[in-house]
């Protein structure tokens, strides 16, 4: 995912973008969008940074009722769409699912989201009990990732 449609801007059509891309605008760079449940494809017209946001005017949503009827739709496009992530890097969807397992090789549980906090990013781990864990995503914590054994190794405490 990303972004969401966050309102309306104006009368003809256009509307307010929450972008989850590191560069909150080159989320307008992809089209088409799938937006909502049903990943509907609609492509993007038009777009540009207002303020600190970011406003788009899709093709066939030509006034405020039709635009106010995405609010809160998701924004997602085709992996293919994206650029290959470095060495050492990953697409956070990527990652979410995979197995933790501390260097000891206790099992930790299963990555169910990632937060971005500002400082560092933190990986969210499920306990498959209804509890969670908080790992700091960094070089120090992250001893590596196995995507072939579908498993992310880390220098973390399971009592932490």
């Amino acid at each position: 995912m990303l972004g969401r449609v966050s309102g309306i801007y104006g009368v003809r059509g256009m509307v307010k973008v929450f972008s989850f891309t590191e560069e909150r605008d080159t989320i307008l760079d992809y089209s088409p969008w799938y937006l909502g449940p049903a990943r509907r494809p609609w492509v993007l017209e038009d777009g540009r940074m207002q303020g600190e946001g970011v406003v788009a005017k899709l093709k066939q949503v030509d006034d405020r009722e039709q635009a106010r009827a995405l609010i809160g739709q998701e924004i997602a496009v085709l992996r293919a769409e994206l650029p290959d992530p470095g060495a050492g890097e990953f697409y956070w969807s990527t990652l979410t699912g995979l197995r933790v397992l501390n260097r000891e090789g206790v099992a930790l549980g299963t990555v169910s989201a990632f937060l971005e906090t500002g400082a560092n990013d933190v990986m969210v781990v499920g306990d498959g009990k209804g509890g969670e864990l908080l790992i700091p995503w960094s070089a120090e914590a992250s001893a590596g990732v196995d995507l072939s054994a579908g498993q992310i190794i880390v220098d973390w405490q399971a009592d932490w």
